[in-house]
């Protein structure tokens, strides 16, 4: 559970974060909603590069440390590159609001935000976001952050092939971190305090890909 440096900023940075979250969810619920976690505001531009930081951490390793390394490697950083990248991309509509694009006809008819984004897509009446986006990325990471980390330490087919993937695998301490932000988040009262929940996944993930348990996949050949 030994917590290095960067990592104690990093839930310093969260726990700032959260009691500004908490301040205003029950001081300003209106303020909270409509400025502090609206859409290309503070929040959510802190999730974008958050999850941007992730996907140039990925390249990074790609290009300075993939020289001997297995292919499998090589094709799991690249697909965590990409994945943080469509991430960020999604985050903030791909610079849709920041740059003052139109959205095409098919978003504006098939998109609940009638942005230009795969996340607010309706098909056939029901919002991919609450489908994939929400029930099935919560399943995968209650898999990743619980299950994995438990299968890691006790079965060496587990631990062969995550090392073999270049999964970061989760300390326990950024765990609880998860844990404890899903608990600080479900408190705020505000609709928009899922805005914050997301930057707090961006910042535990950086904190995860830049100090995972097996952090020596990363190290050189």
């Amino acid at each position: 559970m030994t917590i290095n440096k960067t990592e104690k900023l990093g839930y310093a940075f969260l726990a700032i974060i959260f009691i500004i979250s908490l301040y205003l969810g029950f001081s300003n619920p209106e303020y909270f909603n409509n400025t502090f976690a609206a859409e290309d505001k503070a929040v959510e531009s802190g999730t974008a590069i958050m999850l941007l930081c992730i996907s140039l951490l990925c390249l990074f390793r790609l290009f300075t440390i993939s020289k001997g390394k297995p292919i499998t490697w090589k094709i799991g950083v690249f697909l965590f590159a990409l994945l943080f990248f469509f991430g960020a991309g999604e985050e903030i509509s791909w610079g849709q609001r920041i740059f003052g694009i139109e959205s095409g006809d098919y978003f504006l008819q098939n998109n609940a935000q009638k942005e230009t984004n795969l996340h607010n897509l309706v098909v056939e009446g029901k919002k991919i976001n609450k489908i994939i986006f929400s029930q099935l990325l919560m399943v995968a990471m209650v898999i990743y952050l619980l299950v994995l980390p438990v299968l890691y330490r006790k079965m060496e087919w587990v631990k062969n092939l995550a090392d073999k993937f270049a999964v970061p695998v989760v300390k326990w301490h950024q765990t609880i971190a998860f844990i404890a932000s899903t608990i600080l988040v479900a408190i705020i009262p505000p609709d928009r305090k899922w805005e914050v929940y997301e930057l707090a996944f961006g910042v535990i993930f950086f904190l995860i890909f830049l100090y995972p348990l097996n952090g020596y996949i990363y190290n050189k050949e």
